[in-house]
């Protein structure tokens, strides 16, 4: 690892300009200016609103302004920064805020954005003439290394800034990244990277991922790690309503109310949530008691992309009083004057939390203020613990990170339409990216005869042969129609197959076809699957009746006097992160911690521990009790929905092996459920909990599930095997599934180990199912499992059963019932604490 740079000294030109506006250089922006001048390579670590983006910048800035005079972009100059960053906006943001040191001092260089809504007569211009500085996102990038000339037209670049790079590198996107990265080191072998963000609890790991080299050793000796200053501390409270918090929930309802009267109190607000359907339900909930018709407004990724640009614009003026939003107003944009960030219902992870608190008041010397807003009591403990989290500075443990290969499949169907390549050479050149130093030869291999024949299966298919040996022996593009096909689906980003939602009006009267019109947004596919004509639901802030489907459109009408459903296409929720869920569990055993819990969590928490056990940081909690015909096991392992959903379809299986005829399970991030015809008591749960479960129990599940075929079926999509998009059409949804189902089964058939079946299980066991978290809480609690056996449901486990049958009822009608549940829940439970005689019998704590 390099030692600290020693700031330097900014140019008269620059320190000139701070001192007119009254700022002096932060410590790490001339850090920054140092490293810039020894050429190396940097990571910036510093908190939101201490001027990362600037000091990112600054290196080149001041390269650029001493080149002497001659025209910014005469023939001959090429790009001399590159700027990537994950969301397009956030490139409209930064050249905004870049063109203001450029303007004043008076400095001739000309900067340009480059993304997916950039007019394609900007786009031939910019290969003609580009700017110096080129603003741009992943994708981009990977269409750079598709381009023939693209070593050209890269040759003099200098410089590349990677934004808010934790948001981005350890996923298959971070993976194209940094291959695209590769690519254009071998263009111009003296680029300097630079990596900049707010929220990376491990420095060293992105700086291995950052560096060029084929060994972490060559990643220790190339990057600079900059540390900026920490800034004033956030002010985060808790939101107890009414000073009680539901025992059950997970909307934060009960708080609109107060929620409201804190957007009256602020200037302007962001209320996020973690999926779209809460935003919408949020949104109108709030809007159905805005007596004062404050201006709030609705962000979310399903909006057609002018609604949500009116939306910021809106914001930028500062003409808004509040926005409900998800993650797409997470990252770095400066949306004005924000005065105050509401996480309602828990945030999840605390790198998260920190991201969102920084859109408050966006100056490093004030402190940003918060408000979390607990949906349940687990949630409250939650929040509790990600408020410490953000206090003491501490970020969310990332996992080691290997390369893909369906990435590297596209990456290499990138360069062949570049330009020819040898193996060998491509090789190299892959091995020195981060996240494919331990890629083998043979693997490597295996990935270039995938491109060129689609694998021993199919390679008697004439369409999966996309590339193809020159007279040299260098590898190249099949044919036009094969480049043309790459560039129309690069990328990592597989989006479910979803419908653009229109305002439609009849055609020729009642009994006419549909005729769509203004475009409202877009929504997966397969919800729609599930509405009948005449159905209502809530889309954009507004009730629509869902008419019919032409094409790839969704045909809706205003719905009047409508109970709507409430939608549930709205994206995964986050699983809780590994080191939240670890402060969670230590909390919970820590009696002493208790005392900063609302008073009516403490007595929750108590009673628990009078009726049953409060689980052990080290240990797992499992619980079995009758309710009504059915006996429940009820197990805490504070480990997110996606392990606890892969722990419960394994333990029901073999729960159905031991004949206790398991009917059903419900997971919440904290616990699981699992209910049966016989009682459970008696099992030897130390074997019921062991780690070999996923093994041939997993295998057989995966074998038989739709999970492998929805994995498989993005690997097609992300390795070119299966496009989308073609020259004048695009697949639907529908249409993408029958082509991968049905290659699917063939390769199951004739080459289990195909390319894309192990990518496929990889994927499943990673994303999907949670597999490596779910070994690491086997391997845990192998040998601690602590049973209790009671004669009725425990405190605890009120939140995962009032979820039972939940799913099938929609709209208000869920929180109707899921409040009618955990009354008469609580109600039982109660019992015990109303009741002076001894607690029934626990049964044995079983140390197993």
């Amino acid at each position: 690892m390099p030692q600290p740079v020693a700031p330097a000294k900014l140019p008269p030109l620059f320190g000139d300009w701070f001192a007119k506006r009254g700022w002096a250089p932060r410590r790490h922006q001339l850090e920054m200016v140092a490293a810039g001048r020894d050429g190396a390579h940097a990571l910036l670590v510093a908190p939101t609103g201490g001027g990362k983006t600037l000091a990112g910048f600054l290196p080149s800035l001041i390269e650029l302004s001493e080149r002497g005079e001659r025209p910014a972009h005469c023939p001959g100059s090429g790009v001399h920064t590159l700027y990537i960053s994950p969301l397009k906006a956030l490139t409209t943001d930064v050249e905004r805020n870049l063109m203001t040191p450029i303007r004043e001092i008076g400095l001739n260089i000309h900067v340009e954005s480059r993304t997916g809504d950039t007019k394609v007569t900007k786009k031939q211009r910019q290969k003609l003439r580009p700017p110096d500085i080129l603003l741009t996102t992943p994708e981009q990038l990977a269409l750079f290394c598709a381009w023939e000339g693209a070593r050209e037209w890269f040759a003099d670049l200098k410089c590349v800034v990677l934004d808010e790079v934790h948001a981005i590198w350890s996923g298959k996107r971070g993976d194209l990244l940094n291959l695209g990265l590769g690519r254009l080191q071998s263009f111009a072998p003296d680029l300097r990277r630079v990596a900049l963000s707010a929220t990376v609890d491990d420095p060293q790991m992105i700086a291995e991922w950052l560096a060029p080299g084929s060994s972490p050793t060559d990643a220790d000796a190339n990057v600079v790690i900059v540390r900026g200053d920490p800034g004033a501390p956030a002010v985060v409270d808790v939101l107890v309503s009414e000073g009680h918090v539901p025992w059950a929930g997970h909307t934060g309802q009960h708080a609109i109310p107060e929620v409201y009267e804190a957007i009256r109190r602020a200037g302007m607000t962001l209320i996020f949530v973690n999926t779209r359907w809460q935003s919408e339900f949020v949104f109108q909930r709030l809007w159905e008691i805005n007596d004062d018709n404050l201006p709030i407004a609705l962000h979310h990724g399903s909006l057609a992309a002018e609604q949500r640009r009116k939306v910021e614009a809106a914001m930028a003026r500062g003409d808004l009083r509040a926005v409900v939003c998800t993650s797409t107003l997470d990252l770095g944009i400066d949306w004005g004057d924000v005065d105050l960030v509401v996480q309602l219902a828990a945030p999840k992870g605390a790198s998260r939390l920190v991201q969102r608190i920084g859109r408050a008041n966006h100056r490093l010397d004030e402190p940003s203020r918060a408000l979390m807003v607990p949906a349940s009591r687990f949630e409250l403990l939650e929040c509790q613990a990600a408020r410490e989290a953000v206090a003491e500075n501490a970020f969310d443990w990332e996992p080691h990170h290997t390369g893909t290969l369906d990435t590297l499949a596209q990456h290499v169907m990138g360069v062949a339409c570049s330009e020819p390549f040898r193996m060998e050479d491509l090789y190299a050149e892959v091995t020195a990216c981060g996240p494919y130093r331990d890629l083998s030869w043979e693997a490597f291999e295996e990935v270039v005869d995938f491109v060129a024949t689609g694998g021993y299966a199919l390679r008697s298919y004439d369409r999966f042969a996309r590339i193809v040996k020159d007279r040299e022996g260098r590898w190249k593009a099949r044919n036009a129609d094969i480049v043309r096909q790459h560039r129309m689906n690069v990328g990592t980003i597989v989006a479910e197959g979803t419908l653009n939602v229109r305002v439609g009006h009849r055609r020729g009267g009642a009994s006419g076809r549909w005729s769509a019109g203004r475009k409202v947004g877009e929504a997966e596919e397969w919800y729609f699957a599930q509405l009948a004509p005449g159905d209502a639901f809530i889309f954009a802030g507004q009730v629509w009746a869902f008419r019919a489907i032409e094409g790839t459109d969704v045909i809706v009408t205003a719905a009047e006097d409508r109970d709507p459903r409430i939608p549930s296409w709205g994206g995964s929720k986050f699983p809780m992160s590994v080191s939240l869920a670890d402060r969670v569990r230590t909390m919970i055993q820590d009696r002493d911690h208790w005392r900063v819990l609302p008073g009516d969590v403490r007595e929750w928490l108590e009673l628990q521990e009078r009726v049953s056990l409060v689980p052990d940081a080290d240990s797992l909690l499992v619980e079995t009790f009758p309710r009504g015909n059915r006996h429940f096991l009820v197990a805490y392992p504070f480990e997110g929905g996606l392990a606890h959903g892969t722990l419960a379809m394994l333990l029901t299986r073999r729960l159905d092996r031991l004949g206790v005829g398991p009917l059903g399970y419900v997971c919440t991030d904290y616990s699981v459920a699992i209910w049966s015809i016989k009682p459970m008591d008696d099992l030897d749960f130390a074997d019921l909990f062991q780690p070999d479960m996923l093994g041939d129990d997993l295998e057989a599940w995966l074998d038989e599930s739709f999970v492998m075929k929805r994995t498989f079926r993005n690997g097609a999509l992300i390795s070119g095997l299966i496009e989308r998009r073609r020259p004048g059409s695009e697949k639907t949804g529908r249409q993408v599934v029958f082509s991968t189902d049905l290659i699917y089964d063939v390769l199951r058939r004739h080459q289990p180990d195909h390319l894309l079946l192990k990518t496929a299980r990889a994927d499943a066991a990673a994303g999907l199912l949670d597999v490596a978290r779910l070994g690491q809480l086997l391997s845990r609690i192998s040998g601690r499992i602590r049973h209790a056996a009671l004669e009725r449901p425990s405190p605890f486990s009120v939140p995962v059963l009032v979820q039972i049958g939940r799913e099938r009822v929609a709209g208000d009608a869920a929180e109707m019932i899921l409040d009618a549940s955990a009354e008469a829940l609580i109600a039982e439970v109660m019992e015990v604490a109303l009741d002076p005689s001894p607690v029934p019998s626990k049964g044995p704590d079983k140390a197993a």
